[in-house]
């Protein structure tokens, strides 16, 4: 899975990437047709996604002078499809709203708002409510185009550049910047704001000189009217300008140096190379390596160092999250939780190699960064990449291309040939690159381990491997067959033994994201889903109502069996633990606080606490072959490390109390970090 769409866009369905469809669609198509009934006089948009046309947003006044918004898109045969029907006031707010159609998930939308001048009420598929609004208010529907942006974004301008939400929260909007286009004989002059209060960080729109919606655009995806596709690239330099002064800023604010030294004194230390506790220790750090460590009254501290009581808190080396895709923000979340590494799976190479060089320069916030690469054929489910490939010659020179770029691992998607499956793992062994994946169209697990896979991603495709008659694994099937049938497995079985021998006698790691199919599987819509409970009373608004709207949606009568397979999801885990097989904690969601679910679930599963910690850390390390400066905590390794209250050993939910986390000799505070991202300490 990738960061998508509505990541970028909206906090209120920040989560919605990690779900999928529970029906695909008949017949797929790359770009999805407009209705023949939308009007010819309506404007219309292109919606991209890293660069390729995937749907369209189009906007008309209808004969009673309501607007219409129509916006669609296809993402590997999820994407939504509404309708949106408004009714704005004099001053352009909307006192009224109705969403119809499909969402991310292909779940049906019903969703509406009326204002009145004694009250405003709204109403959806799992959330209603009603409140007297401010005098200035502006309601953000779970289902938001995008040129409804451009609404909010007027509102609050003509309201001293803030404004009341519904159903809670405030915008505040920026300007920050003016642009003359040209394209052919026309010109248009844009400017564009931040709008502060949607998600963790400042959601950018373009606005034209009329005040309305012209785009919104992110490295990521695009919208923006036809006739000025050209023009994507001259917004997205002007909006990363912005957006890069930004994070410099607060590296500057927030990142904490120790020029005479930093010492964690009386901690109990986290031994990852034994899994054990040791009680009452103290580290001394110098520049970004650990110069000592040992019991406390052994330990001298420099002259002048900055020293931290540890006493009752536990210090542990870094975590590392062994399956991000890094966006904005991922930086302060993951430190704030205590995660110093992680490995992208897949993201734009451009984008990942540029947010890596200003990570290193000090210049943005953010983790180390261990570089995979993606592959995929072409296809209608095919990923949302530039790197696609259809005949062996095309496999080779793109493992070639990710090795001179420094990657070192690839990750073989879901829409990649069978044929090629074995091109692509045999390149990249001889040029000593780690090969994982998912289960490509047409293969089983066993076959991918067989063609020689170190890794598998994703615990549904371990759970696929005994569902053979699933052939389209590229397809929103390998997560609602997996619900629907998983109870079922038998772990005792001969099928399943045999399997498990497999990955043995392969050596084959398992990357399971446990927390992602928690949320799939046994979320209930209008409920939080159970790894965020603790947290969702912390975070921005908006972040926390579009939790609510995660998960798969069962048909009836199925709750529990979904449930269910959940449950046998865990077991397979923590039998292949017992059977030696190395398990790795990767999230492919939300960061930082996914990560401590997926601990937790990991515990849940059968697994050790101490030991979880240790693939958290040490054995992350060494995978990836970087355990030498990496994965613990010992003199000359570099200085990774988070100091957290409790002990997580005893109570593996202690990791979510981080106090103080240190990434190559810097410090950061997690409250500081915390609060640049709207979330409460």
């Amino acid at each position: 899975m990738f960061p998508g769409l509505a990541r970028a866009m909206m906090a209120s369905i920040l989560l919605a990437v990690t779900c999928w469809a529970q029906k695909p669609p008949v017949t797929p198509g790359a770009v999805p047709p407009l209705p023949a009934d939308i009007p010819g006089a309506a404007k219309h948009y292109s919606v991209s996604i890293m660069g390729l046309l995937v749907g369209q947003q189009a906007v008309w006044t209808a004969p009673d002078r309501s607007l219409h918004i129509f916006y669609q898109y296809n993402d590997r045969g999820r994407g939504p499809k509404t309708i949106s029907i408004l009714k704005l006031d004099a001053k352009g707010v909307p006192v009224a709203e109705s969403v119809s159609g499909n969402d991310y998930l292909k779940s049906p939308v019903h969703e509406s708002y009326a204002r009145s001048a004694d009250v405003a009420r709204w109403s959806s598929d799992f959330e209603q409510g009603e409140r007297k609004p401010a005098a200035q208010a502006i309601y953000v529907p779970i289902n938001q185009a995008p040129w409804e942006l451009g609404l909010l974004a007027k509102a609050a301008l003509g309201n001293g550049g803030r404004i009341s939400l519904l159903p809670e929260g405030e915008a505040r909007v920026e300007r920050l910047d003016d642009l003359k286009l040209q394209s052919s004989s026309r010109q248009k002059n844009v400017t564009l704001y931040a709008i502060s209060g949607l998600g963790f960080s400042p959601t950018y729109v373009w606005l034209d000189d009329k005040g309305a919606f012209f785009a919104f655009t992110n490295s990521w995806t695009g919208v923006i009217p036809e006739e000025w596709e050209s023009a994507r690239k001259q917004l997205q330099a002007a909006q990363d300008k912005a957006a890069y002064a930004r994070a410099a800023e607060l590296a500057r604010k927030l990142a904490h140096a120790a020029p005479h030294g930093l010492v964690f004194a009386h901690v109990d230390l986290f031994d990852a190379q034994s899994a054990e506790i040791l009680k009452d220790q103290s580290v001394v750090v110098i520049g970004n390596r650990i110069r000592s460590v040992g019991p406390s009254n052994e330990v001298a501290p420099p002259a002048d160092a900055e020293v931290i009581d540890g006493t009752d808190k536990t210090l542990l080396p870094g975590l590392w999250d062994m399956h991000a895709h890094v966006a904005d923000n991922d930086g302060l979340l993951n430190l704030a939780a205590g995660v110093t590494t992680v490995r992208d799976l897949a993201n734009d190479i451009d984008t990942l190699l540029a947010r890596r060089k200003r990570i290193v320069e000090g210049k943005e916030i953010g983790t180390r960064i261990v570089l995979a690469g993606v592959i995929d054929g072409p296809g209608p489910y095919q990923g949302p990449t530039k790197v696609l490939v259809s005949t062996p010659e095309e496999a080779r020179a793109a493992v070639h291309n990710y090795a001179g770029l420094g990657y070192v691992q690839i990750k073989i998607y879901s829409s990649v040939k069978p044929e090629l499956v074995p091109v692509i793992v045999q390149e990249a062994h001889e040029l000593g690159l780690r090969v994982s994946g998912h289960i490509p169209a047409e293969m089983t697990a066993a076959q991918c381990v067989e063609y020689g896979y170190d890794e598998i991603q994703h615990a549904n495709f371990l759970m696929l491997n005994f569902l053979p008659d699933v052939k389209n694994t590229n397809t929103p099937a390998r997560f609602t067959e997996v619900a629907r049938r998983g109870a079922d497995l038998d772990l005792h079985s001969p099928e399943v033994q045999a399997f498990v021998k497999l990955l043995q006698d392969h050596h084959t790691v398992i990357d399971p994201t446990l927390s992602i199919f928690e949320n799939m599987f046994t979320g209930s819509l209008g409920q939080i889903p159970r790894g965020f409970q603790p947290v969702a009373s912390r975070l921005p608004p908006q972040v926390r109502r579009g939790l609510m709207s995660e998960g798969l949606r069962p048909p009836p009568g199925l709750e529990e069996r979904y449930r269910e397979s959940f449950s046998r999801m865990m077991q397979l885990v923590g039998l292949m633990y017992r059977a030696g097989i190395p398990i790795e904690d990767g999230t492919d969601a939300m960061a930082g606080f996914s990560l401590q679910r997926e601990l937790e679930l990991d515990v849940q599963a059968g697994i050790p606490a101490n030991k979880v910690l240790q693939d958290a850390t040490m054995n992350a390390a060494r995978i990836m072959k970087m355990d030498g400066d990496l994965g613990s905590i010992a003199p000359g390794k570099l200085a990774d490390l988070v100091l957290v209250n409790g002990n997580p050993v005893d109570n593996i939910s202690d990791i979510r109390k981080t106090v103080w986390v240190v990434k190559d000799g810097v410090s950061y505070k997690p409250e500081e970090l915390y609060s640049a991202l709207g979330v409460a300490p």
